[in-house]
């Protein structure tokens, strides 16, 4: 876990799933939004049809609570990887609490453990206990005691402490009544409770529920092997951008998940958008070296893998050959990042000496980038010939 989140955690062992019950409130709400907008929906789609300011109100609804819970709950609370405003704290709470997943105090505790325990007991939507358990399974069972000792740092927040009592009033207010209301004023209550209150919360619900589930299931792992979590452009566009979640495990602090610019992350872009407004600060990023290097290293595990299938003396041979590109890149990398940073530094110096150096240094700056990608293509031949 990230040092800004590296807080002291009850070491009990977890209570074992059969002892803990099913958890009688969760468990009928989630089954029973799930019944009723799957019927309800297409019923009222086909008699009354649902009207144009109520598609309006469903669709700032399902960006609002969605992000809410992306930008807010995940990135900024649990992860601290951005620093906003008070409005825009306030904001991301009152429709955090709208898409009914808990008060951000009580997901990013869960969440931080889901990170600190990865696959193990004490990760609460561990995927290692079945598909369901850790799509949906383990909120329908009674919530382990409350240990909010890793979240000490959100407890000093007022908004959030503020949140945190007032959860349940918010979650019926603003999640139902606000729906309510505003359908009995364009002369549709039942249609809009329905739409943006019921099955709003249901899509926000199950879109969240993929990257516990889905996201640990099936994918590709460019980034680490030491845990479950896998990339899934499809879940990306299901979940405002989460779907790159083998990146944000290896990289939890960046507030992007999606890093390439073709990466669908609404969540990423609304961060920025806040950045250049003024309202959002410190936005945390993983270097590039250390991206690099992480995906280097999975590369060669894979390929090691792949080698233990071949004969001896194959393996040995590539082995070694693998062993020497490994280190020619990382060398080459290494010296391209370190001329980079003095070509920089000289060039927004005034100085006239450091002027010319930096001409001097952009010939030198071109000759590392030529031998990183010389070094680059040897690397990926290699690795091609290993099948990895």
């Amino acid at each position: 876990m990230d040092s800004t989140q590296t807080t002291t955690v009850s070491e009990s062992r977890p209570t074992p799933q059969s002892r803990r019950g099913i958890d009688w409130v969760n468990t009928p709400f989630l089954a029973g939004t799930l019944l009723i907008a799957l019927i309800g929906v297409p019923i009222h789609l086909a008699t009354t049809g649902f009207s144009w300011p109520i598609l309006a109100l469903f669709a700032f609804y399902m960006a609002a609570t969605g992000l809410a819970i992306t930008g807010g709950y995940h990135r900024l609370f649990s992860h601290q990887s951005f620093q906003t405003t008070s409005p825009v704290r306030a904001f991301l709470l009152i429709f955090g609490a709208a898409a009914c997943q808990n008060s951000a105090l009580k997901w990013a505790s869960d969440h931080r453990l889901h990170h600190l325990y990865v696959d193990k007991d004490r990760d609460p939507y561990n995927i290692n206990e079945g598909f369901f358990y850790a799509h949906v399974g383990w909120v329908c069972l009674k919530a382990r005691p409350a240990d909010f000792s890793n979240v000490q740092d959100l407890q000093k927040d007022p908004l959030v402490r503020w949140q945190h009592r007032y959860y349940l009033p918010l979650a019926i207010g603003v999640g139902g009544v606000v729906p309510l209301l505003f359908g009995f004023l364009v002369g549709d209550w039942w249609g809009s409770l329905l739409l943006v209150g019921v099955a709003r919360t249901v899509i926000v619900h199950h879109s969240t529920f993929l990257i516990n589930s889905l996201c640990h299931f099936l994918g590709a792992q460019p980034y680490s092997l030491e845990d479950t979590s896998r990339d899934s452009a499809l879940v990306a566009l299901l979940t405002y951008g989460e779907g790159y979640h083998n990146f944000h495990h290896q990289f939890q602090y960046d507030y992007r998940n999606g890093i390439r610019w073709y990466h669908w992350d609404p969540t990423k872009w609304m961060i920025k958008i806040l950045s250049v407004a003024g309202w959002a600060t410190r936005l945390r990023t993983a270097q590039d070296v250390h991206i690099f290097k992480a995906r280097l290293a999975v590369q060669r595990s894979l390929a090691s893998r792949n080698l233990e299938r071949r004969p001896r003396e194959f393996r040995d041979a590539m082995e070694q050959k693998l062993h020497l590109a490994h280190e020619g890149l990382v060398s080459a990398l290494a010296k391209w990042e370190h001329v980079k940073a003095e070509y920089r530094a000289a060039k927004r110096s005034m100085d006239d000496k450091r002027r010319q150096l930096a001409a001097t240094l952009e010939t030198e700056l071109i000759a590392a980038r030529a031998r990183f990608q010389q070094a680059q293509t040897s690397w990926s031949m290699l690795i091609d010939h290993t099948g990895a």
